[in-house]
């Protein structure tokens, strides 16, 4: 019986020759005598058999690479970039696979001339710039390499995802150069700032001083303008009692040597009771008695005209 049916197992095994798997994240490209025929979408399909081949499987996933290259400035330094760069198939369209699978002979001949692009590109751009100005450049090289080589990868059937520089170096000598800048940079900095703060103490300082005197000179102007007032408040006061008490005196036809001569002894015993110093000098002569009685004489005159 099997025997009868060859013919059918013979089919059978032709079918299932033709079937074939292509992964999610895959398109199959198929040829037939050499020729691009069609593509195959992810999952189960069917090709002629003996007659149509899997020329590629093209990735439609996002794919890495990382580059370490040189270029040199306008000033002829050495610069070393370390950059990422992130790219994918555009579509997956027919025409986008197609041009995909024949563009280039394999994966590492796209790989070469990807790469060897984007280091041109930035060569030429560093080539323009001085050496100064480059860790300062980073986002325009980036945009710079992504305008001029998006161009390019579209004719490929790729599209740049993104492009990072993750490090930019210079020679030795450069480098030892720019810490020695950066040093006297803080340093100046560091001088400039402690100057700044020296200055801010010292001014605050003298403002503090002057306020200080300032105060000073008005507590002393205002306590001897007090004491000025008293004294004369006091002489007033005197000068008053005395007149107010020789005019009683004149009233009553009492002679007015006597009043003046008890205010003269009260006021020694209150400077004897109540002075800071020591000693008191008098003159207890009868001619000095009498030299003191006709100064309170003419005292008491006096203040009696004003």
């Amino acid at each position: 019986m099997i025997l009868s049916y060859w013919w059918l197992l013979l089919l059978i095994v032709f079918v299932f020759s033709g079937l074939v798997t292509i992964n999610q994240g895959y398109i199959g490209v198929v040829t037939m005598f050499g020729k691009y025929q069609r593509i195959l979408r992810p999952g189960l399909n069917f090709k002629i058999p003996l007659l149509e081949q899997i020329y590629k499987k093209v990735s439609i996933q996002n794919r890495s690479v990382e580059m370490e290259f040189q270029a040199v400035t306008v000033d002829q330094a050495n610069v070393y970039f370390k950059s990422m760069l992130l790219y994918s198939v555009q579509n997956a369209d027919e025409d986008t696979i197609r041009k995909v699978a024949f563009k280039f002979f394999s994966d590492r001949d796209l790989m070469q001339a990807l790469v060897r692009t984007i280091e041109g590109n930035i060569r030429a751009f560093v080539a323009t710039k001085k050496q100064s100005e480059i860790l300062g450049l980073r986002r325009d090289i980036v945009e710079f390499v992504k305008e001029h080589v998006d161009s390019s990868l579209e004719e490929w059937g790729y599209h740049l995802l993104d492009l990072q520089i993750n490090d930019i170096t210079f020679d030795q000598a450069i480098i030892e150069s720019m810490s020695k800048v950066v040093a006297s940079n803080n340093l100046k900095a560091a001088a400039e700032n402690e100057g700044q703060a020296l200055l801010i103490t010292k001014t605050k300082a003298a403002e503090a001083d002057g306020n200080s005197i300032k105060i000073a000179a008005e507590a002393e102007r205002l306590a001897a303008q007090l004491r000025g007032q008293g004294v004369a408040l006091f002489r007033e006061e005197v000068a008053r009692g005395m007149s107010q008490a020789a005019e009683q005196m004149k009233q009553a036809n009492l002679d007015t040597n006597v009043i003046l001569f008890s205010m003269w002894t009260e006021a020694i015993k209150n400077f004897a009771e109540y002075g800071k110093g020591n000693v008191i000098f008098l003159d207890g002569s009868s001619e000095g008695m009498a030299r003191t009685m006709r100064e309170i004489m003419a005292m008491q005159q006096m203040d009696a005209k004003k």
